[in-house]
């Protein structure tokens, strides 16, 4: 494989050739973004994906853990936020990206 990216890199333009010496740049070019979407991208979207089953999957009495780290029980829902009991007779509204985990009973 590293023979394969050295003869890109001593690839020298010839004379009178100029439009095929940027046929491996742009196929570098190509290869470098394909590997971007499958190391970064896709993951991120995948992440992504997992969070927002894991949050639509939360229902009433589950305990889940909010972003700054309070751990409590779910008390009600509606479509963009959870009301969460932290302790006895208190109560917080959290926005439903706010939620990391949820634990498991």
């Amino acid at each position: 494989m590293l023979d394969f990216f050295q003869s890109f890199i001593l690839m020298s333009p010839q004379q009178g050739d100029d439009g095929a010496s940027i046929l491996p740049t742009l196929f570098m070019f190509g290869a470098i973004i394909l590997i971007m979407y499958f190391l970064m991208i896709r993951p991120q979207q995948k992440r992504q994906k997992e969070h927002k089953q894991m949050v639509e999957s939360i229902g009433k009495g589950d305990k889940v853990i909010t972003s700054s780290g309070m751990h409590g029980t779910v008390t009600d829902k509606d479509d963009k936020s959870f009301e969460i009991q932290i302790a006895d007779n208190v109560r917080v509204r959290f926005e439903k990206g706010s939620i990391t985990a949820k634990k498991e009973k």
